[in-house]
């Protein structure tokens, strides 16, 4: 895949909630997957902020990106955590530079 954009999501969970967050992103994260085959998702734990995840994965398009946040594979999953989440805050990036 030509990767052209990257989406970004902070998550700050409620604690003592972890455990159901991860196992509703990955639901997330494995039905975007059907819907758009190809794609790679992270999700990242921060090691001082335990109930704080990042999750991150690369896109062909912007209008892909688009599609996938209007999607019921996304908006479905962003439900199915509302009520275990104190925030979530979605970034859209452009790749600046890389190494290696």
């Amino acid at each position: 895949m030509d990767v052209s954009v990257y989406t970004l999501g902070i998550w700050l969970v409620k604690p003592g909630h972890e455990d159901d967050f991860v196992k509703a992103w990955k639901d997330m994260a494995d039905r975007t997957h059907k819907d758009y085959p190809g794609g790679r998702g992270l999700l990242m734990r921060d090691r001082d902020v335990p109930n704080r995840f990042i999750s991150t994965g690369p896109w062909a398009s912007l209008e892909q990106v688009e599609q996938w946040r209007a999607s019921a594979a996304f908006t479905e999953g962003l439900a199915s955590v509302r009520d275990i989440i104190e925030h979530f805050e979605p970034h859209t990036l452009d790749e600046a530079a890389t190494i290696g």
